[in-house]
């Protein structure tokens, strides 16, 4: 019986300390992820900042007056959605340092690709915007992390309403219309504020899958696979709560 009690014992001591050590690994997986992304955020800003207040450099991609894309903007704004299919790809081919510089430059070309907002909208506007979002994305985020209800059934659904996001913002550069425009920013905000939850509680999960399995592999580039689908997720978030309340210049 002494023995029974003796194994059992170090049983339960020996999952305990493997549960412990996995709740270390995912704060510091969490940690990593939120991070990285922030760098990524804060790349992005710094270049449409340094590009969107130079008319000399805005000039190369957007006329400063019009903001009409020339051909190079109008590659430079679809660059980042090409590059986000690319790096899908080739992820499997990319060590961990090279998926992280992959997305750096995808965050510096996202940059270049939203440069016309400092002149298009305010300054303040534009500050007042991130820090709602900001606020948003945060509070979020805990709830995806922290929520006992398994969010993973809202996935199919947020990505048929982005697909849906896709297509009307590419119909109304035809049309124009602010009507069109309006609706697509409130579905927007709705459909990045669900998939902020869902992308956190996701991260979260498939780390303690893979942690278990011991994916070593998985493990060091799931930081950066986390950043990105969260830095998305931000940026979209704050370009359609711009379009609803930013002050235009």
């Amino acid at each position: 019986m002494a023995r029974f009690d003796t194994l059992r014992n170090a049983t339960h001591g020996a999952v305990g300390a493997r549960s412990a050590a996995i709740d270390a690994g995912l704060r510091a997986h969490m940690n990593k992820v939120y991070a990285t992304m922030s760098v990524g955020t804060l790349l992005t800003f710094l270049v449409a900042w340094a590009v969107g207040t130079s008319p000399e450099l805005l000039s190369i991609f957007r006329d400063p007056v019009t903001l009409r894309p020339n051909i190079l903007g109008w590659i430079v704004m679809f660059a980042p959605l090409i590059m986000v299919f690319a790096f899908g790809a080739a992820l499997n081919r990319l060590s961990a340092a090279g998926a992280q510089l992959f997305f750096y430059v995808f965050a510096a070309v996202m940059g270049l690709s939203m440069a016309w907002i400092f002149v298009a909208f305010t300054g303040l506007s534009i500050a007042n915007v991130f820090l709602i979002t900001s606020i948003a994305f945060a509070g979020l985020s805990l709830v995806g992390y922290t929520t006992k209800k398994d969010l993973s059934g809202m996935g199919t659904f947020l990505v048929m309403g982005v697909i849906g996001l896709v297509v009307a913002m590419l119909v109304n550069l035809f049309l124009q219309s602010p009507a069109i425009m309006f609706a697509v920013s409130i579905l927007g905000v709705l459909i990045f504020a669900g998939l902020t939850a869902y992308d956190t509680q996701r991260i979260k999960t498939e780390y303690i899958a893979h942690a278990q399995a011991a994916d070593q592999e998985w493990l060091g580039k799931a930081a950066i696979m986390g950043a990105l689908s969260l830095y998305l997720d931000f940026i979209n978030m704050f370009m359609f709560l711009l379009q609803l309340f930013g002050n235009r210049e």
